[in-house]
């Protein structure tokens, strides 16, 4: 706003019948009247104030325009469009534009609206006050003017994973220049924008350089305006087509409990995920070849009674047109499930024979009474192999309880009782025989001598054969 002092009272009277003279017929006498009812209401105008306020508005809106007096005298009032043309003089419009209304004339207040505001009718607009000296002030009408077009431009419509895209948004003949903002879904992004401006307007154009992957598939690019004309969000949008390498998985569908023992079946499939989608899905055995009872149908592999043979690195393999990607699964066949006999059974299976042997051995203990006693300590020897047996029995039995696989455990203890048990036997039998010859072959001289003193003799004389009968018989 500013105000300035006008030419004396003559002057502008002057000049207003000038301007009078010049009018049509129909409007050259109503304006005389009006100058001369204006030069009679002229005082000497000392204090007066005339002010307005500067308008903003958007185009295609209503701005308001208002002269206002304060300490009026009913000085007259005008207003002139920023060519200096008047508008209203008083309540009176010369001007031919319809757009101009009068909302409110009186002799502290001259307000006019123009509707339609174009950006042809930006500029300064004088208020005027015939005071002595005249006062005149103006106020600035500000036409902001959105964007007429925002446009998003992506430079490829499919792009690969990890490769580089330019994407520009464009907005259009908007005054003032307009702010671009880019998002990706929800994440905000910077571009690097550039102005051109013409006949007042402005465009702006801003690129965006983004690196793609495959997690951007389906995601917005969101080119977002900001500009003091535009209430809320002016927005354009495009979505990523992004394509990428299959993203491969194994799933065991059979044994659900997922431990794989010998005799069972493996039911694995392959699950293959990727833009475009997989068209080949192979089966393939690492570092070895697929055994010959394996069914392959599409994704799914198939393996019926399974065997330690059976043990590898199964890889499944997916590709398309951006390139292959594998997923591998281990298999380990563990041994079947066995059951342990149960402990009463075993422990009189092994008292019966542990009786047997002993009775035996007694038996020949018994027999061999007259030998060397030296020898006779070997049935209390298998009396303790016998209860070292039986406690061996005992304590495997025990930890084959314990252990994780009972069968093993108790196959092993089993053998080594046998063992021992057939030793036993073979020694009570060599020992049994060992005697017996022994005295037979001591009393063979007395056998053959014809009365005793013969006998005698041929027994001291014969020592040395029975030393080496003795030894021949060792």
């Amino acid at each position: 706003m500013a105000s300035a002092v006008l030419p004396s009272g003559p002057q502008c009277a002057a000049a207003a019948v000038a301007a009078a003279a010049a009018a049509p017929p129909g409007l050259r006498l109503r304006l005389l009247l009006l100058l001369l009812s204006a030069a009679a209401l002229i005082p000497t105008g000392d204090g007066q104030n005339l002010f307005t306020k500067d308008v903003t508005v958007i185009e295609g809106e209503v701005a308001t325009i208002s002269c206002q007096v304060n300490k009026s005298d009913d000085s007259v009032i005008q207003l002139l469009n920023p060519n200096r043309q008047t508008i209203y003089f008083r309540d009176f419009r010369p001007l031919k534009d319809s757009r101009f209304q009068l909302l409110n004339f009186s002799s502290s207040e001259l307000r006019v609206s123009l509707t339609n505001v174009s950006i042809s009718d930006e500029g300064r607009y004088f208020c005027q006050l015939y005071t002595d000296p005249p006062q005149e002030s103006y106020t600035t009408i500000t036409v902001l003017v959105p964007p007429r077009n925002l446009m998003i431009d992506i430079q490829k419509d499919t792009a690969v994973e990890g490769e580089e895209i330019e994407v520009n948004c464009t907005a259009m003949a908007s005054k003032p220049a307009t702010t671009i903002r880019w998002f990706k879904g929800n994440k905000e992004l910077k571009g690097k924008s550039e102005v051109e401006e013409w006949s007042d307007m402005y465009t702006v154009t801003s690129q965006l350089m983004l690196k793609v992957h495959k997690e951007d598939d389906g995601v917005p690019v969101i080119c977002q305006v900001e500009h003091p004309a535009v209430t809320g969000n002016l927005q354009t949008q495009r979505y990523l087509e992004v394509q990428y390498k299959p993203q491969v998985h194994i799933q065991m569908t059979y044994p659900l409990q997922g431990l794989t023992r010998e005799g069972d079946a493996l039911e694995l499939t392959c699950e293959a995920i990727g833009k475009p989608q997989p068209v080949m899905v192979t089966w393939v055995r690492v570092d070895d070849e697929m055994p010959q009872h394996a069914v392959l149908s599409g994704p799914n592999l198939f393996i019926n009674n399974l065997n330690k043979t059976d043990n590898g690195t199964y890889r499944c393999e997916a590709s398309n047109i951006v390139g292959k990607a594998h997923s591998d699964y281990m298999l380990y066949v563990y041994d079947p499930p066995t059951t342990i006999p149960p402990l009463t059974t075993t422990t009189t299976t092994t008292t019966t024979t542990t009786t047997t042997i002993l009775t035996i051995i007694a038996d020949t203990t018994a027999t061999t009474e007259p030998a060397v006693h030296g020898v006779t300590q070997l049935p209390n020897s298998a009396e303790e192999l016998a209860s070292e047996d039986l406690s061996d029995s005992r304590a495997g039995e025990e930890g084959a309880i314990r252990a994780v696989d009972h069968a093993v455990i108790g196959g092993v203890v089993a053998v080594v009782v046998f063992a021992m048990l057939c030793l036993l036997i073979i020694l009570g039998r060599y020992f049994a025989r060992h005697k017996g010859t022994y005295f037979t072959h001591e009393a063979k001289g007395a056998d053959d001598a014809a009365d005793a003193d013969t006998a005698i003799i041929n027994a001291e004389g014969g020592q040395n054969n029975s030393e080496e009968k003795k030894e021949y018989f060792i």
